[in-house]
């Protein structure tokens, strides 16, 4: 088949503008994105099976890859003089602590207080419960009912930890983002919890994994969201997710996060973000490197 020249030109052209919308869509995506530049921050559930070994040791290591913010899954029977103590020497600061809905019951008072001498600022609840009365115990068989308990159960934690100076949210799997009763469950904990009492950090790669669009989330609820939960997995393309998929380092996977990054800059409400590891493709701190370097690259943290 021949071309004419001005077939070639239009056809030039034509990717050329592209090629502008393209870069302009970039540039103004890393323009959001550094205006957003948070403290690189890190959810110490990624070393969970390095703490116990060697807390003070493993703290530091991660201070010396640039992390300045953490939120921890553990203590693993240290006093709060000794996580301090490992916290400081490390040039970190503890800003929220995750907890189960199991012991957030049996000891809310015990945690409160403990995490209020560590001077944390979010007690989080990682992981929903089951309604007293309900037949259901696994995470994949929540009923409505089984939701709609956990948004009344966490406004009234929301009110006891806001009175402790302190506030109160909740981190998504993808199981919330799993139609139930003809609503998804994330979406009924927003509207049914008070704004004043409960907060969102929002797991965008649990978000992807739920076959939801992090974007469009932050676009419709971003003043509920006060934190990001930052990960990555391999998904197979034009594929049904699979219930475990595959996590890799930043950068490495499907997840792009500057758009991402870009609808969060819009939000004002949003205060920190945690990259979050669920399993190494690579040596664990040769993977967080990869995941600082990520997100310093893509201008989302300072």
């Amino acid at each position: 088949m021949k071309h004419s020249r001005r077939d070639f030109m239009q056809a030039s052209a034509t990717g050329a503008a592209a090629m502008v919308c393209s870069s302009a869509f970039l540039d103004s995506t890393m323009a959001l994105a550094k205006e957003f530049e948070l403290p690189l921050g890190l959810q110490l559930y990624s070393v969970r099976d390095l703490l116990p070994k060697d807390y003070a040791g493993t703290l530091k290591q991660i201070g010396g890859l640039g992390f300045r913010e953490v939120e921890s899954a553990g203590y693993y029977d240290h006093s709060a003089a000794e996580v301090k103590k490992a916290l400081n020497d490390a040039g970190l600061k503890l800003v929220s602590a995750h907890y189960a809905s199991g012991p957030l019951h049996e000891k809310f008072d015990e945690i409160l207080a403990f995490n209020k001498e560590l001077g944390v600022s979010y007690i989080i609840c990682a992981a929903p419960g089951h309604a007293p009365a309900s037949k259901k115990r696994g995470w994949e068989d929540m009923s409505l009912d089984d939701w709609r308990w956990n948004a009344d159960d966490f406004n009234k934690m929301g009110e006891k930890v806001h009175a402790a100076g302190m506030k109160f949210g909740y981190h998504n799997h993808k199981l919330e983002f799993k139609e139930t009763g003809g609503v998804l469950p994330w979406e009924e904990l927003l509207r049914l919890t008070d704004p004043s009492k409960v907060v969102f950090e929002m797991d965008c790669g649990w978000v992807v994994a739920g076959g939801s669009d992090p974007v469009a989330m932050l676009k419709k609820h971003g003043k509920r969201v006060a934190m990001l939960h930052v990960k990555d997995f391999k998904l197979p393309a034009g594929q049904p997710i699979p219930h475990e998929p595959a996590a890799v380092e930043l950068g490495t996977g499907s997840i792009d996060y500057r758009p991402i990054f870009a609808e969060a800059a819009r939000s004002a409400n949003i205060v920190h973000c945690f990259v979050e590891q669920e399993a190494f493709t690579v040596p664990p701190m040769e993977s967080l490197k990869m995941d600082a370097d990520y997100m310093k690259k893509i201008g989302a943290v300072a």
